[in-house]
C-alpha cells in the first residue's frame, strides 16, 4: 500500500520525522549523565562507583547508536561534528567526545588499580561534560520552533531534572545489590520530587502559551499513571526502605519506577505530542472598507500564540 504524503495544510499534523530511536538518544542521555553524576560523587568519597560509571558510559553510547540507526546513510552522520556554531546536536556530538574519553580512561586506571586521585577526577570530568550533553539534548528540541510542545522553554527544565531522576533510580536499583553507595534511595527520591515539580511547570507552560489540543491531550494522558505509579508509589517504596536497609528490593523496585517514568515522559514527548502548529493568519484580510478580526488557531488549546 503506497504511503500518504505528509501535508502539513492549515492543521496541526503529528510529525513523523523522530521515531522511538530518537526518543532513545534523549532516554540514554539523560539517564547516563544522571550515573555518571552519581558515579563522580561516589568517586570523590572513595565509594564504589565503577558500576554507576560504566552502566552511565552504556546508556549514553546506546542512545547514540540509536540515532545512528536512524540515519538513512550512516556514514553521513560525521557531518554532526561540522556546524557547531548553529547545530546543538553538533555541539552534543563534540562534547561526547571528551565524555567517552575521561569516562574509558577512568574506568581503565581504576580496573588497572591506578592511583584513586586520579581516577576520581577523571570520572569528575566525565559528569562535567555530561551535564553539558544533557543540556544540549535539552536545546535540540527547544530549537525546534515548528512543534509548541518541544520549544515550550520549560521543557528544558524537566528533561535535565528527569535525567538526573532516571540515572539515580538506576543507581538505586544498583545500590540494592550492593554496586553503589547506601545515600542512592534518598537522593534518587530528593530527585524524583524536583522532577514531578518541574513536570507541572512544564503542563502549565503548555496550558499558558498554547499548543495543539492533540499534543495536550498526550501529555495529559500520562498525567495520572505518571504522578502515582512514576513518582507516588516510587516515592513511598522508597522512603520504605531507607530507614530499613534490609528491604533493599524495595529500593530497587521505586528507583526502576522512577526511571521508567521519565523514559514513558520523553517517548511521549518525542513520538505523541509533537504535533506540528499548523498554519494560521493572525486577523482576517480586509477588502475595502471592511473590518479585522482576530482569528483563532485552528485545532489549538487555546488562542495563544
Amino acid at each position: 500500500m503506497k504511503k500518504k504524503p505528509f501535508v502539513t495544510g492549515p492543521w496541526p499534523k503529528l510529525q513523523r520525522h523522530w521515531d522511538i530511536r530518537a526518543a532513545c538518544n534523549f532516554i540514554g542521555g539523560g539517564t547516563g549523565t544522571g550515573l555518571l553524576l552519581a558515579a563522580a560523587a561516589a568517586a570523590a568519597a572513595g565509594q564504589t562507583f565503577a558500576p554507576a560509571l560504566a552502566a552511565g558510559l552504556c546508556f549514553i553510547a546506546c542512545g547514540l547508536t540509536m540515532v545512528l540507526l536512524e540515519i538513512g546513510r550512516p556514514w553521513r552522520a560525521f557531518n554532526v561534528f561540522f556546524h557547531p556554531q548553529t547545530s546543538w546536536m553538533t555541539r552534543e556530538g563534540v562534547v561526547a567526545l571528551p565524555l567517552f574519553g575521561c569516562g574509558g580512561l577512568a574506568l581503565l586506571i581504576h580496573w588497572a588499580g591506578g592511583p584513586g586521585q586520579v581516577v576520581a577526577g577523571l570520572t569528575g570530568l566525565a559528569a562535567l561534560t555530561a551535564c553539558g550533553f544533557l543540556y544540549c539534548q535539552a536545546r535540540i528540541l527547544r530549537a525546534a520552533k515548528g512543534i509548541p510542545a518541544w520549544r515550550e522553554e520549560t521543557l528544558t527544565p524537566f528533561l535535565l531534572s528527569s535525567g538526573l531522576t532516571e540515572g539515580f533510580g538506576i543507581l538505586a536499583g544498583l545500590a540494592a545489590i550492593g554496586l553503589a553507595p547506601s545515600w542512592a534511595p534518598l537522593a534518587a527520591l530528593g530527585l524524583g520530587l524536583l522532577r514531578l515539580a518541574a513536570w507541572q511547570n512544564y503542563g502549565k507552560g503548555l496550558s499558558a502559551r498554547g499548543v495543539p489540543a492533540a499534543s495536550m491531550a498526550a501529555i495529559q494522558n500520562i498525567g495520572p499513571a505518571f504522578l502515582i505509579v512514576g513518582h507516588g508509589l516510587a516515592a513511598l517504596l522508597l522512603a520504605t526502605s531507607v530507614p530499613w536497609p534490609g528491604l533493599a528490593a524495595l529500593s530497587a523496585i521505586g528507583g526502576l519506577l522512577l526511571a521508567a517514568a521519565g523514559w514513558w515522559a520523553k517517548q511521549t514527548i518525542v513520538m505523541k505530542a509533537a504535533v506540528t502548529r499548523g498554519l494560521s493568519i493572525p486577523r482576517t484580510p480586509v477588502r475595502g472598507s471592511g473590518t479585522s478580526r482576530l482569528v483563532n488557531k485552528p485545532n489549538w488549546e487555546t488562542e495563544a500564540a
